[in-house]
């Protein structure tokens, strides 16, 4: 959800900390050592089309992204990574929800697809198709408007000394005692000298549970008198993003596939003395406002749907188009634990962004504020592969 959708290390808030390199122009091959990020698929090749999800949830999706390809403020504006127009963008959009609504059987809406679109594909890490496949949620955790014991540890909106320089890069920061541009404070120094206090926002209980509020970059609060109220990304401190979960793996306290948000809450119950150093580790800060109780809103400024929304790189990805997206899910016992691993293939849109979420190989699949979304998020870190469709011809103008 917006930048503050960095994950924790390797999954749903564990996700791969090998950032790959950005590429000026992703889907074609302008030098010799420079690779696309997408890569067109012939005719008759794969994906063939089977979602698995509600087609309720897809139209929802569908139509808030039209929402946000119709406020562009040209409407023939070429979007930056393919060249293609935005209001060529919506009316392939548009079209394809008609394709839904017609309701064709699989193989029929196969072949409307391909005669109305071109497809790409992921190139993924290395280039080999291969993408990572996590997923996020909107968690909810107590808090309290008021500091009290229970409730100690406070998120803090958007501090009036947050700055941004728009010299050269855009950075953030702030004016120091000379009214010079530096940093602006790390995790470390805004929990341990207290610069923002007076800007705080809402107070939690537990610690771990204030910074995986950081990382999911918006949840709900669950107040005393049983109301909720809604937290929404507002900026970050503009710091690099350091992965909680590799720093498990780095150290030898866990192997890569232990990584998990409950593996790691367990090890913090155990070993409380660890848990402000390894925090610390990421210097990175998030600050919220208060939203709506709609849902949670991605990068794009759209509620985001259960099962549909993704967040993927947008500098190398085309925001425009729609996806498809084949992986596995987990299939959960009553006590949460994983029964199964079971394959899914759906379309999905790309409304949001993150920290972590960096390159042609990641993307992460929105799941939710459920049971199911809470405990599958903390486990998926699986394989799988990413599709666009993009309008025929605009595409023809790629190739």
């Amino acid at each position: 959800m917006a930048s503050g959708s960095a994950r924790l290390g390797y999954g749903c808030l564990v996700p791969l900390v090998l950032l790959l390199v950005l590429l000026t122009n992703p889907l074609l091959s302008s030098c010799g050592h420079v690779e696309p990020t997408l890569v067109e698929i012939d005719h008759g090749g794969p994906p063939f089309f089977i979602d698995d999800a509600s087609q309720a949830s897809l139209i929802d999706a569908i139509d808030r992204h039209l929402t946000y390809l119709s406020r562009t403020s040209k409407a023939d504006q070429a979007d930056q990574i393919s060249g293609i127009p935005r209001n060529e963008y919506h009316r392939s959009l548009a079209t394809f929800k008609q394709l839904l609504i017609s309701n064709p059987d699989p193989i029929r809406l196969n072949q409307l697809i391909r005669s109305h679109f071109q497809l790409y594909q992921a190139a993924g890490r290395d280039g080999n198709h291969g993408m990572l496949v996590t997923g996020y949620y909107e968690p909810v955790f107590a808090g309290s408007l008021e500091q009290t014991p229970t409730y100690r540890y406070p998120l803090y909106g958007v501090p009036d000394a947050l700055l941004t320089s728009y010299q050269g890069t855009k950075k953030s920061g702030r004016l120091d005692e000379n009214a010079r541009f530096v940093p602006f404070w790390t995790r470390r120094e805004i929990e341990t000298i207290n610069p923002l206090s007076g800007s705080e926002l809402v107070w939690l209980k537990n610690r771990f549970d204030a910074y995986l509020l950081h990382i999911q970059g918006s949840g709900r609060i669950l107040l005393p008198d049983g109301t909720t109220r809604a937290l929404h990304f507002g900026a970050s401190n503009g710091l690099t993003y350091r992965s909680l979960g590799k720093l498990f793996v780095d150290e030898k306290i866990m192997a890569r596939e232990e990584v998990s948000i409950d593996a790691i809450r367990d090890y913090f119950t155990s070993h409380p003395d660890q848990m402000e150093r390894m925090l610390h580790h990421n210097p990175r800060y998030t600050f919220f406002n208060w939203g709506d109780n709609r849902g949670p809103r991605g990068s794009l400024g759209q509620i985001l749907t259960a099962d549909r929304s993704i967040a993927v790189d947008h500098s190398i990805f085309p925001t425009g188009a729609i996806g498809y997206l084949v992986s596995r899910r987990p299939v959960l016992n009553d006590d949460g634990s994983i029964n199964h691993w079971k394959m899914f293939g759906r379309f999905v849109l790309p409304q949001d962004s993150g920290a972590a979420i960096k390159g042609p190989g990641r993307v992460d699949l929105f799941l939710g504020n459920d049971y199911y979304a809470e405990k599958a998020a903390g486990s998926m870190k699986e394989k799988g592969s990413l599709f666009f469709l993009l309008p025929r011809s605009g595409a023809e103008r790629l190739n």
